[in-house]
């Protein structure tokens, strides 16, 4: 199946050509997982497109009461895809609307990303924005975790893991030995036809690939890259790819995460992003500064850096997003810019020599993130930049988890926690509430949410680690 945009009528039409019987309508919610109901495909016509389906919002996190719970979910015919885990089914994402106004619902994260599209169309700078996206995430063989009043845990397994070279039942010796994960051969890499599997189907779904591979980390961690879309439509992808890699991995007997750093000591798993923005089909940040850069994807560049700590709270949207942010894991811990250099937040890329290719990539978010916000974040942050002509200051060319005391000083570094990035979001929000992207009311009800249910909870129970250090002082 191609990436050709379907009308309504053209939807109907492929539902009786592939002999549909069942329309999953989905959407995403306020913090990035997918929900879905399932209707007859009869029901489905060309005034639904219009008019919806309704469902109780009430029942999804962070957003509506129970005393206005009633919702409409509006499928959208260009995302329309033959499901391949399940029988006969047509899927299609959908966007959110108050059933009695039909408005948008401002805390629909696919509105918010529409919003920041059309607000870059309006201050005239581009036309275009392109995301291409790195998806980082880990396989793993089995995983058992639990956290009771009495209790806490959790145990992962992995034939890949060197962990498991002393394992009888493996004995294989073919265990990927600790931190050289990237790219090594079968049978050492083991998740070759799941990561194929993923790809394939990603293409058959209309989803172009640019790859995939064994990325650093033992115990299966992997990568597939998406080639660069639209704002929105990369958003729709990337939480397309979720679902597949999940139900691949199921597939196979497998489970996967997107959990950003699983195993202790050992890389996390990261989405960079490269962005390129444009007009009139030129690409607006080639040029002939720093890295083939224009002065346009400086500012832009600036921008990212100097709302970073804010544009965190939605790109590195978990607790455990920050044990990912540590030094020595190839992970950005220094909010700075370099050619090639991979210590950095923001990388130029040494093979952007085409005009066409040119851009930068964005190291900070990870794949735990709602893409809809983070990347409707990410380009209010650098319009931003480039409205007000924000400096990047100058490049960081060395290793710099490598560096003296005396060549750290003045270096701005990552959050050191979701509690730090929330803080920094409820400081400095404005670039985000231009052209009404981010409502008050959307940027209020994250930062509760999140201190409530994530930062506090987490705060609250003793650690495994904890008895180690403190059971007999």
């Amino acid at each position: 199946m191609s990436e050709t945009q379907l009308s309504p009528r053209e939807v109907l039409a492929l539902c009786r050509q592939c002999e549909i019987r069942a329309i999953d309508l989905r959407f995403t919610d306020f913090c990035g997982s997918q929900r879905h109901f399932t209707i007859p495909a009869d029901q489905l016509t060309e005034e639904s497109f219009e008019q919806g389906f309704s469902f109780d919002g009430s029942s999804m996190r962070g957003w509506q009461a129970i005393h206005e719970s009633d919702m409409l979910v509006v499928p959208e015919s260009q995302t329309c895809f033959v499901d391949p885990f399940m029988k006969s089914t047509l899927a299609m994402l959908c966007n959110v609307k108050d059933p009695v106004t039909h408005q948008t619902y401002p805390r629909d994260p696919r509105n918010i990303a529409r919003k920041a599209e059309n607000y870059m169309l309006s201050t005239g700078i581009a036309d275009k924005a392109l995301f291409g996206a790195e998806a980082e995430f880990f396989v793993f063989d089995s995983v058992r975790f639990d956290q009771r009043e009495y209790e806490g845990y959790y145990h992962i397994d992995s034939i890949e893991g060197q962990w498991n070279r002393g394992v009888a039942q493996n004995g294989r010796g073919n265990q990927i030995r600790h931190r050289e994960g990237y790219l090594p051969m079968p049978p050492f890499d083991t998740l070759q036809d799941l990561r194929t599997d993923i790809m394939m189907m990603l293409e058959d779904s209309g989803i172009r690939t640019d790859g995939q591979h064994h990325e650093v980390a033992t115990g299966g961690q992997c990568e597939v890259d998406l080639r660069s879309d639209t704002l929105v439509r990369m958003s729709d992808k990337l939480v397309r790819l979720k679902y597949i890699v999940r139900n691949v991995a199921h597939r196979h007997g497998k489970t996967a995460t997107f959990m950003p750093k699983p195993i202790w000591n050992d890389n996390g798993s990261g989405l960079h992003m490269t962005l390129s923005l444009w007009k009139d089909d030129h690409a607006l940040f080639a040029g002939s500064g720093y890295g083939g850069l224009s002065e346009t994807a400086m500012f832009a560049i600036g921008g990212l850096l100097k709302h970073a700590p804010a544009l965190l709270a939605f790109c590195c949207p978990t607790t455990n997003s920050y044990k990912r942010l540590t030094p020595g894991f190839e992970a950005p811990v220094n909010l700075s810019y370099s050619y090639r250099n991979r210590s950095a937040a923001i990388r130029i890329p040494a093979n952007s020599g085409q005009e066409s290719r040119r851009r930068f990539e964005f190291r900070c978010p990870d794949s735990a993130c709602n893409p809809y916000l983070a990347m409707s974040a990410i380009l209010m942050a650098m319009i931003d930049g480039i409205q007000n002509r924000v400096s990047p200051g100058r490049p960081q060319d060395k290793d710099l988890y490598d560096l003296a005391p005396e060549e750290r000083a003045g270096l701005v570094c990552t959050p050191s926690s979701l509690e730090a990035a929330l803080d920094a979001l409820e400081k400095s929000p404005d670039f985000l509430l231009r052209g009404d992207v981010f409502t008050p009311d959307v940027i209020e009800r994250w930062i509760q949410h999140k201190r409530d249910n994530e930062v506090k909870a987490i705060n609250q129970r003793p650690h495994p680690y904890e008895f180690s250090l403190y059971f007999d002082c």
